[in-house]
């Protein structure tokens, strides 16, 4: 069964030519087959799957199906809550704990009939850009099992582009869902800062997160988003606006056709700083953007040389503060000590991995007093600039193009220095600093190595819509 398009999937079901009971039995032979390898998912409850295949099934054959996507399968990262179901952030500290409610994007989900699908691998709390943090497990690419599927939504893309499932939901905090996208031949989407509720999703730097979608191609990207967007009074800051329309918007770009999009180009992400395979892929890119009537205009981002610092200074201070609720007092795992601080000692000591201590000890000193002003208070004034450079550049182009990673995807353990990984994620978290949309495309193979290489797209906010447009026009280009 051919699992990549979710509109395929849809007229299927429709049609009977299958029943959502055999397509999810068919992602479970695929798992069976070839996770023992992958190690996408660190959960997968077949029996509980299959009971609720069978319901939508039922659902569809008394006419009442939920949706047109009633029965299809989506991957979840385990950082987002599922009623009933583990929700540990591959975290030893959170191993045990069983989510009571579902995330807003889960019961969105839910509503439309598609079937949470198993629990997916990640950096602990998607702290990390290679899956190599996880507590638990290490995912490995699916095109090369020697290399990584970067991070830290590694088993949501591995998922996805090891034929596992069609769709799944990742995070992204500072690339989490473009990097592995890229590195693992698929599409991914980071929405508009607000756009999809962060209710349910364990939070790791909160002005930063955001819940979006994996896909094989754009458009069920877009039906993806469709399901999950839009306003929740769960969180205060989710946008009021109304959602939807993206799958067609993204369907209106099929004919390839980029005739009058302006497409900027900032000077800053094509200095240098590429592999030769990234940018041989990235420069034919930009020819065919060309070919498909684009007008490319050249812009600059010039605060965003400033990105990597401004997040590693933001994003661990809100980490923080955000796991110090983690404590082992009131849910998952607990050490005892001899008395309160030790026990909290002990808990955290054991239950946080090392790329998790590292960022709490890092976010923990630039709030501490006399330090505060010299790193946060500076970098918050930073992250004014890189989203004004952003709205400036917006003026002049309609669309933004960029690499999403310097490299494709590595082996495991080639970056072993924890700054070497973090320059891994340099074109993708300028946009987290800004709030705005971005979508990384598959583009071709890095001649080095035959692994995948993807292109960035990014718009201002909440024109997913134009976002989704562009993309699949550039992804009609490669048909």
């Amino acid at each position: 069964m051919d699992l990549k398009s979710v509109k395929s999937l849809a007229a299927g079901l429709r049609s009977g030519a299958f029943s959502a009971r055999e397509l999810t039995q068919d992602c479970l032979d695929q798992i069976a087959k070839r996770d023992g390898e992958i190690r996408a998912f660190l959960k997968v409850d077949g029996e509980k799957l299959l009971e609720e295949a069978a319901k939508a099934d039922a659902r569809r054959s008394a006419g009442k199906a939920l949706s047109d996507f009633d029965g299809i399968p989506v991957g979840i990262k385990d950082n987002i809550a599922v009623a009933g179901e583990t929700c540990s952030c591959a975290s030893k500290l959170l191993e045990p704990v069983v989510s009571p409610y579902d995330a807003t994007a889960v019961a969105n989900l839910k509503k439309l009939g598609f079937i949470p699908f198993g629990r997916l691998n990640m950096d602990e709390f998607a702290m990390g850009s290679s899956c190599e943090n996880s507590a638990f497990q290490r995912t490995a690419n699916p095109r090369d099992t020697s290399r990584l599927p970067g991070g830290s939504s590694g088993g949501s893309a591995a998922s996805v582009a090891a034929g596992f499932l069609p769709i799944a939901l990742g995070s992204d905090t500072g690339g989490s869902i473009r990097q592995p996208a890229a590195f693992c031949g698929v599409v991914g989407m980071k929405p508009t800062y607000g756009r999809v509720s962060r209710y349910g999703l364990v939070a790791f730097a909160s002005s930063l997160d955001q819940i979006g979608p994996f896909a094989n191609d754009v458009e069920s990207a877009g039906i993806l988003l469709d399901a999950v967007a839009g306003p929740d009074p769960m969180d205060s800051t989710c946008l009021p606006n109304p959602a939807g329309g993206f799958a067609a918007a993204a369907a209106e770009g099929a004919d390839g056709s980029l005739k009058g999009v302006r497409i900027g180009l900032p000077k800053e992400y094509f200095s240098g700083k590429l592999s030769a395979g990234v940018e041989s892929v990235t420069k034919a890119a930009i020819e065919k953007l060309k070919a498909a009537g684009a007008e490319l205009v050249d812009i600059s981002l010039p605060h965003t040389k400033y990105a990597v610092a401004v997040y590693y200074i933001l994003a661990t201070a809100e980490a923080s503060a955000n796991l110090a609720r983690f404590d082992g007092i009131r849910y998952g795992a607990r050490k005892d000590g001899k008395d309160l601080v030790d026990t909290y000692f002990k808990t955290r000591g054991a239950g946080f991995g090392d790329e998790v201590k590292r960022r709490i000890l890092l976010g923990t000193y630039v709030l501490s007093s006399g330090y505060y002003d010299a790193y946060y208070l500076r970098a918050q004034k930073v992250r004014t600039l890189i989203r004004k450079d952003f709205v400036d550049a917006f003026t002049k182009c309609d669309v933004i193009f960029t690499p999403v990673t310097p490299t494709s995807a590595f082996k495991f353990g080639e970056k072993s220095d924890p700054l070497q990984m973090y320059l891994s994620d340099i074109f993708t978290i300028a946009l987290n600093i800004s709030g705005h949309c971005g979508i990384s495309v598959p583009a071709g193979t890095d001649p080095a190595n035959g692994m995948p290489v993807g292109v960035q797209f990014m718009a201002p906010h909440m024109e997913e819509a134009s976002l989704l447009r562009t993309a699949a026009a550039f992804e009609a280009t490669g048909k």
